[in-house]
């Protein structure tokens, strides 16, 4: 009897215990929640206007973000906030050498888009900040706060769209275009970044 009972507790524990073993650490693999996440951040990307450079600067994030739409949303502040700085200081440099230059148009454009993009980075950070700050979703303070961040993200998207909108009428080279491409990758940031807290604005408010 003791060989037969062996034989069935053998066969019990590798038929019912066997699968659950293996589900259980399917679920807890680091690599699954890994990929469950880039898949979040894919599928949440493809609500913005760039998708592709979405999915590119956040899903090196993907353990930070999990599948969590706030922390999605917070963490594409952060990165149209990290390049928004520095294009700041980059534009600033640039302004102190054009000082010196004879292209005064030039000096003028990068004085203003300079100060555009203090403001714009003054607003995304005050996103940022306002989103470390939430509230549970759903309450009337969460809908305020979920207001403000819309409207700062919105404002800062305009001054980076303002900053060049100034190099309309400065000749064409080198300086302009290095300056109107980068600004146009904060710009695409900040636009994306603003749809993911449009979209978590909308699930938590309904």
């Amino acid at each position: 009897m003791k060989p037969l009972l062996s034989l069935l507790f053998v066969t019990f524990s590798f038929f019912y215990l066997h699968p659950i073993l293996t589900v259980s650490s399917a679920v807890s693999d680091p690599s699954n929640v890994a990929v469950n996440a880039r898949d979040f951040i894919r599928t949440s990307c493809s609500a913005t206007l760039y998708p592709d450079l979405c999915y590119t600067f956040l899903s090196g994030y993907a353990n930070t973000i999990q599948q969590d739409p706030a922390r999605l949303a917070r963490v594409a502040i952060g990165v149209s906030l990290s390049k928004a700085r520095h294009l700041a200081v980059y534009v600033s440099n640039l302004s102190h050498e054009a000082d010196y230059g004879a292209d005064q148009r030039a000096s003028a454009a990068l004085h203003d888009c300079f100060s555009n993009m203090g403001d714009a980075v003054d607003e995304i950070r005050g996103s940022l900040k306002q989103m470390r700050q939430l509230v549970a979703p759903g309450s009337e303070s969460f809908r305020f706060q979920m207001g403000n961040v819309q409207t700062w993200m919105s404002a800062a998207l305009t001054d980076e769209d303002t900053c060049t909108d100034g190099f309309e009428d400065v000749a064409e080279g080198p300086m302009k275009t290095e300056v109107c491409e980068r600004a146009e990758k904060v710009k695409k940031l900040t636009s994306n970044a603003l749809a993911l807290v449009n979209s978590y604005a909308e699930k938590g408010t309904n």
